[in-house]
């Protein structure tokens, strides 16, 4: 498990990646932060479109601005949205985190509530080499 101030830098940068967010058709900003398991952070935002698909998670933004980057193996991942519990990540995104072996997901909001989990609570049946992984 990872260090309550690596926790807090975590949220941080999630929290300010936020304030990034294209969101005008949901109007709810997320934010994201993936730790590289070098110790580098890497935020990220939601960047929505109107033809929904083509829309990107934060959480996925973070973790492929980290591979583009050149990092592959993470640590944790942390999800802040302005909402009354803890932001859940969605499953396309718990899919990445599973395939990119992305254990500890901290789930927070604007409020200060915060919850760890591990990935294998949010998403039991990933599919691939993800689901192997899981179940480590």
């Amino acid at each position: 498990m990872i260090n309550e101030s690596i926790i807090d830098a975590m949220v941080r940068t999630a929290k300010d990646a936020m304030t990034h967010a294209h969101s005008p058709y949901s109007g709810r900003a997320v934010g994201a932060c993936v730790l590289a398991s070098d110790g580098t952070l890497y935020g990220g935002c939601s960047i929505e479109n109107a033809s929904y698909s083509l829309s990107c998670c934060a959480e996925r933004v973070a973790i492929f601005k980290a591979i583009a980057d050149s990092k592959r193996e993470f640590d944790a991942i942390a999800v802040v949205a302005d909402t009354e519990e803890p932001c859940v990540p969605c499953g396309a995104c718990c899919q990445v985190m599973a395939e990119f072996r992305i254990r500890d997901v901290i789930m927070a909001n604007t409020r200060g509530d915060l919850e760890i989990v591990d990935l294998m609570d949010l998403a039991p049946c990933a599919t691939g080499k993800a689901r192997t992984f899981l179940r480590e």
